[in-house]
C-alpha cells in the first residue's frame, strides 16, 4: 500500500489475516501496511479498535498452556480470537482491529454481529476488552457513522486513533503522524542539546542516530506523507540537528546532511 491512498493485492493470500507479533518476518510495519492495504479496498468502511485488558497477565495459565500445545510454542491464545469472523481481523499481542465494509443496508448490522461473537469468545478464553480504550474509525465519504457496542458498552468514534505508534485519521492522512513525530523527535534532540556540552561530530552525530533518527524512521514505509509541509516539517529537524555540529553551522544544509549520512555510515 502507498498510504494514504491506493489498494494493492498482494500475492500472498490472507496476508492481513496471520498473527505479526513475535513472528518471524513480521513487524509492527507489516502489520500496518496488510491491513491497511486491505481496508483501502473497500468505499467505506468502519475500523473498530480493540484493546485488552492486560491480555497476558487476564489468561489463566492452565488454558495458555493448552493452547501453547494445541498449536506449537509459536502462537497463543489470541490465534484462534477470529474463528468464525469473516470480516478483516488484524492481531498483534495485546491489541487488534476489526475491519467491517459497511454495505448500508444488507451490511449493516453485520458489523455488530462480528463484535458479538468477538466478545463471546474473549469471556471463553477469560479474557476482557478494556472497552474505554476501543474506539471506531469512521472511513469514506458515504460512510453512515453507524455505532458499535462490545456488550453493553457503546464505543466512542474518533477522527484519529493512534495503533503501534502510528497517528491515523479517518482520512488516511498523516498530517498528524508528521507533526507527532516532528515534535519527539524534537524534544529528544532538545535533550542532546541541554544534556550534552561537546558539539563534536564524534559525539553528536552518534547521539543523534541512537535517540533522534529511530523516530523519524519508525514504521516510515507506512506512514511517509509527499505533502510538502510535512517533509519541510520532519526535515527541520534534521536540519537543527546538523547545525549543532562544530563547524558545520556555515556549510549548506544539503553539505551538511551528505557529511551526516557519510559519517553514519563510516
Amino acid at each position: 500500500m502507498n498510504p494514504p491512498g491506493g489498494c494493492h493485492k498482494s500475492n500472498e493470500a490472507h496476508d492481513w489475516e496471520k498473527p505479526h507479533g513475535f513472528t518471524k518476518g513480521k513487524s509492527c510495519l507489516t502489520n500496518l501496511i496488510a491491513f491497511y492495504d486491505k481496508v483501502t479496498c473497500s468505499v467505506d468502511v468502519d475500523i473498530v479498535y480493540l484493546d485488552f485488558s492486560q491480555a497476558f497477565n487476564t489468561v489463566p495459565h492452565s488454558l495458555l498452556l493448552e493452547k501453547l500445545m494445541h498449536y506449537g510454542l509459536d502462537k497463543w491464545s489470541m490465534h484462534d480470537l477470529d474463528d468464525g469472523i469473516e470480516c478483516s481481523l488484524m492481531k498483534f499481542e495485546g491489541d487488534s482491529k476489526l475491519s467491517v465494509e459497511i454495505d448500508f443496508v444488507e451490511g449493516r448490522d453485520t458489523p455488530q454481529e462480528h463484535l458479538d461473537r468477538l466478545e463471546e469468545l474473549a469471556k471463553k478464553n477469560l479474557t476482557k476488552f478494556n472497552k474505554d480504550k476501543s474506539k471506531v474509525l469512521h472511513l469514506g465519504k458515504h460512510n453512515p457513522g453507524v455505532q458499535h457496542r462490545l456488550g453493553s458498552t457503546w464505543l466512542e468514534s474518533s477522527s484519529v486513533e493512534r495503533y503501534l505508534g502510528v497517528l491515523v485519521d479517518n482520512k488516511l492522512n498523516m498530517n498528524q503522524q508528521c507533526a507527532a513525530v516532528a515534535k519527539k523527535a524534537n524534544r529528544m534532540l532538545g535533550g542532546v542539546n541541554k544534556g550534552i556540552t561537546s558539539r563534536d561530530k564524534e559525539v553528536i552525530i552518534p547521539l543523534y542516530s541512537a535517540l533522534v533518527r529511530p523516530h523519524l524512521e519508525y514504521c516510515v514505509p507506512f506512514w511517509s506523507s509527499l505533502c510538502k509541509e510535512d517533509v519541510d516539517r520532519l526535515e527541520r529537524v534534521q536540519r537543527r540537528a546538523t547545525k549543532m555540529i562544530k563547524g558545520w553551522g556555515s556549510l549548506l544544509y544539503e553539505e551538511r546532511l551528505r557529511q551526516l549520512l557519510f559519517r553514519e555510515k563510516v
